[in-house]
């Protein structure tokens, strides 16, 4: 009896041992593909997660519906991480011990940069929809992006706003690395174009009231906003109760301002985006009506960023011939970045068409939008 009760001790140690191997990283046998992320679901920022992980839904159902990949279907599972790089870390550990084979990433830069630093270590893919400083795609050679990086923002803005306004203005979150990135390259662009301009700043504990720094831009003919449409709304605002009449040209943080606003404002808003919800290619306004029959609003980027990140993750993994569910995060990974990095394979999505390089960056062609045009 000692013995058989040895015995079976023994089996149910192994047992657990297996077990908890299974949990680790993406590693244990699956009958799905399974997509982490993290994002503001909850918070100031929330319309960013929010709006990334419906359209990512989106596209995964989309695909299942079609059959998967090799009948092998997908499951998003989205972490909020409010915006912190905190919450972020903590919800890729959770991601990761659930057996995360690919990712999305973070939502935010911040964020993002904090899970991109895990994913390295773990070799687990990255294709953020919507993190575009810098140092996010600096982490490791396993983290892409659909969006524009901030640079490329602020070297377009430099050169859209210098060719048609003789008086620019600018405001930029100190405090904010999105925001801080693109003034630092929209600075630099400047500097080369030999173009003048004011400029004054905010931080995260000072972004409420913007009516100092609108009173000191009142002379100009643009005003450049490169931070998040919360706080752009606040600018708009400002410039009424000042009655500041000068165009507010922003870059993809502000999609979104529209909510913030109301008729007073009568400001030219521009922004630039790689997404137009009013365009009529036809894939960009079957996914607009698709996506408003399913959640009863329309699209904003960053849907539509969450959107293409599944399906360049899908076409991806079609191109390089993945079929085991099984495989490791850590194989997926390098399967994944050979075929999305190789010469001929590029992903025309909603947000235009892609390729992508060994830095991780996304190439693709920019709009310039008007707000309600």
């Amino acid at each position: 009896m000692k013995k058989l009760a040895r015995f079976l001790s023994a089996a149910l140690s192994s047992a657990l041992i297996l077990g908890a191997m299974a949990g680790c990283g993406g590693a244990e046998k699956s009958e799905v593909f399974l997509i982490g992320a993290t994002g503001p679901l909850t918070g100031d920022a929330s319309s960013y997660g929010i709006s990334v992980k419906q359209g990512a839904t989106l596209a995964v159902e989309e695909i299942n519906a079609n059959g998967g990949l090799e009948g092998v279907n997908f499951e998003l599972n989205m972490k909020d991480d409010k915006a912190t790089a905190e919450d972020a870390s903590t919800g890729y550990d959770a991601l990761y011990d659930a057996g995360m084979k690919i990712s999305i990433g973070g939502t935010t830069s911040g964020s993002c940069a904090a899970f991109a630093e895990k994913a390295a270590k773990d070799n687990i893919f990255v294709m953020t929809p919507s993190a575009s400083a810098a140092d996010v795609i600096a982490k490791g050679d396993n983290t892409f992006r659909v969006c524009f990086g901030d640079p490329d923002q602020g070297v377009l803005a430099a050169q859209e706003l210098s060719k048609n306004f003789n008086k620019i203005g600018c405001i930029y979150d100190t405090s904010d690395p999105y925001s801080s990135g693109i003034y630092e390259a929209f600075e630099d662009e400047m500097k080369e174009l030999g173009k003048e301009f004011t400029t004054k700043t905010f931080d995260k504990e000072n972004n409420k009231d913007f009516s100092t720094q609108v009173e000191a831009l009142k002379d100009c003919d643009v005003i450049f906003v490169p931070f998040y449409y919360t706080e752009a709304g606040l600018v708009a605002k400002a410039c009424v109760q000042k009655g500041v009449t000068a165009e507010l040209f922003g870059c993809d943080g502000l999609d979104g301002i529209a909510s913030q606003i109301d008729s007073t404002v009568t400001n030219k808003i521009r922004y630039i985006t790689p997404f137009d919800v009013a365009s009529t290619e036809e894939k960009v306004a079957k996914f607009v009506s698709d996506y408003k029959t399913k959640y009863g609003v329309e699209p904003d980027q960053f849907a539509a960023d969450g959107y293409d990140a599944v399906y360049a993750i899908y076409n991806a993994m079609k191109s390089a011939g993945v079929k085991d569910p099984s495989i490791s995060a850590s194989d997926l990974c390098d399967k994944i970045v050979e075929a999305i990095t190789a010469s001929d394979f590029s992903y025309d999505g909603v947000t235009g068409k892609m390729t992508w390089d060994k830095s991780g960056a996304a190439t693709k062609v920019p709009v310039i939008v008007e707000l309600g045009k």
